[in-house]
């Protein structure tokens, strides 16, 4: 079959099974737009802004496991992209971005809306693609998805010349790809993996510290299989919230910078680490030397080798896909491998240290962000898909929602983009139809994709916005008043719009609410009486409210600052 290029992409799309792009069409990609009109198996969504295509196209994979797909023009069309390519990059999302480019003859040359595409997205993208005959389109698109999709996930980029998407030629799909220098490494080592089974039955003060790459391999019920065979206490990072229940007796939160009390000490206190697919980084452990103060032995499970040892070392490293190895692992435990460990001490001490309540907070007179949180969860019954931007109002998001199944928690967190947490509702609601999705976000971070709601009106998506205002950038502010000794620079945000009339100017519901016992009935009306439309929630909270526990740059996890320090 003799077809253009612009018709051998959207075939393309239609093998990989692709239903959604998401983008904003121009000059150089026309060609493309042309042929999307023409068919009706893979829908278009509109966005106002690139890095709103991008960043919803993320999160319709994280919140799915399918392949997110956007499409910009050339030019300011990609660089207005490359944030949201940058942040789904960084948190491992298999994503392929499709961008037009000037035609071949005039790259090179400074045309019109022409900029190097191939040169801006290298360092942050797992691989990036220049299409130079129309020959190569449909192996370089089946190559992207192969990429986007094995070892460890990340975001491809195609560049697509305006005259490549005009000229035609024989559409032939490959059924598969082989690449010499991309064979990522899926089964871990079995001799490497009997070790680190025996030295974790051998642990006296064991931890499961898993990361990201628990969800996005879809391995959840494998390893809270494992930690409930081993009864080990299982701490998660931001990334890997919902990778095991919240509400388990055995999860004691994320460790790290605002990490729970008990994460904290249980992680550096431990004899045995079994790290999986988590990366040690520095918002986890905080100063390096001092995670080195007391002795222990490390495991450290993930398909990417660079990981691991990357910031601690690894006594027992295992590259592998997650599933694979702990499936392996939990093999060796039925075949009676060993005996498990007693750990009754250990626990004894574990829950002498989530005694302390590190997460406590006083609800006074004016509305407290925990609160808001606590009661999204008690309204949503814990069965929402909840999105966040980046600040404090994240932080909170993250300790008071508890999380028990994977791939419900949407937030930037190797990048910290503000803005995301919009389009992300927007990309998770187009990939989960029906189900209940809330952003949870701050006068600040909203602001940033805000035109978003008008994406929103055009497909009547009922997301519920939580804007927990508190008139000032939060986080920024705590650490000036901690460590800037109270100097405000340029936290306060001044002109605020008045966010009911705003949502309402856009065809949605809008809210205002000032007073704690205002919270609950309002949650509850939103979610019931508004369930099928947009509904903005405006809390005016305490704008005193910080995020504790804190560890401070530079210093290590036992030493947090709690509230009551203050």
């Amino acid at each position: 079959m003799i077809i253009s290029g612009a018709e051998i992409v959207i075939r393309c799309l239609q093998e990989e099974k692709v239903e959604h792009v998401f983008g904003y069409p121009g000059g150089t990609v026309l060609h493309i737009y042309d042929a999307l009109f023409k068919q009706d198996e893979v829908k278009h969504i509109l966005v106002r802004h690139e890095q709103a295509a991008v960043h919803a196209a993320d999160a319709y994979s994280r919140s799915s496991n399918r392949v997110g797909v956007a499409m910009v023009t050339s030019g300011p069309g990609v660089t207005n992209a490359i944030t949201g390519v940058a942040t789904a990059n960084a948190d491992s999302v298999p994503l392929v971005l499709l961008c037009g480019q000037v035609g071949t003859a005039a790259i090179g040359s400074d045309a019109f809306q022409e900029c190097d595409t191939v040169g801006i997205t290298r360092p942050c993208v797992k691989h990036n693609f220049l299409v130079k005959d129309v020959k190569d389109l449909a192996s370089t698109l089946k190559k992207a998805f192969h990429i986007a999709t094995t070892g460890r996930p990340g975001v491809v980029v195609v560049d697509l010349p305006k005259d490549i998407t005009a000229e035609k030629c024989e559409f032939v799909y490959p059924a598969a790809v082989a690449m010499r220098s991309y064979n990522p490494v899926v089964k871990g080592h079995l001799g490497q993996i009997k070790k680190a089974v025996q030295l974790l039955l051998e642990a006296k003060r064991p931890i499961l510290y898993i990361g990201g790459g628990v969800v996005l391999s879809d391995s959840a019920e494998k390893l809270t299989d494992l930690a409930r065979r081993l009864n080990f206490p299982v701490t998660h990072t931001l990334m890997a919230l919902g990778g095991f229940p919240a509400t388990d007796r055995q999860s004691v939160g994320m460790p790290g910078m605002h990490g729970t009390y008990e994460a904290n000490l249980a992680m550096h206190n431990a004899d045995v680490i079994l790290a999986v697919g988590a990366r040690f980084d520095d918002r986890v452990i905080g100063n390096v030397e001092h995670f080195y103060n007391e002795p222990r032995k490390i495991i450290h499970v993930d398909i990417d080798p660079s990981s691991i040892s990357k910031r601690v070392k690894a006594d027992i490293p295992i590259v592998g896909n997650v599933p694979d190895v702990l499936d392996e692992m939990l093999k060796l435990l039925e075949d009676g491998f060993a005996t498990s460990p007693q750990l009754a001490d250990w626990w004894r001490q574990i829950e002498a240290w989530r005694a302390k309540k590190g997460l406590q907070y006083h609800q006074g007179e004016r509305i407290m962000p925990q609160f808001v949180v606590e009661k999204l969860y008690e309204v949503t019954r814990g069965d929402a898909f909840i999105t966040s931007d980046v600040g404090q109002h994240q932080m909170f998001a993250s300790q008071f929602y508890k999380f028990d199944k994977p791939r419900r928690w949407i937030n930037s967190g190797g990048l910290g983009t503000m803005g995301v947490g919009l389009p992300y509702a927007m990309g998770t609601s187009f990939a989960n139809p029906g189900a209940t999705v809330a952003c949870v976000t701050g006068e600040g971070s909203i602001q940033m994709c805000i035109q978003e709601l008008s994406t929103c009106k055009q497909f009547e998506l009922p997301i519920k916005i939580i804007n927990l205002n508190n008139g000032m950038l939060g986080m920024v502010r705590q650490w000036q008043e901690m460590f800037y000794s109270k100097r405000y620079s340029q936290s306060y945000v001044t002109s605020l719009p008045d966010f009911v009339k705003l949502a309402e100017a856009y065809g949605h519901v809008g809210m205002k609410i000032e007073k704690p016992e205002d919270v609950e009935p309002a949650l509850k009306r939103a979610f019931t009486e508004y369930k099928d439309r947009l509904v903005f929630m405006d809390f005016i909270i305490d704008p005193t409210a910080n995020v504790f526990p804190m560890v401070a740059t530079g210093k290590g996890l036992t030493e947090m600052i709690l509230a009551e320090d203050l």
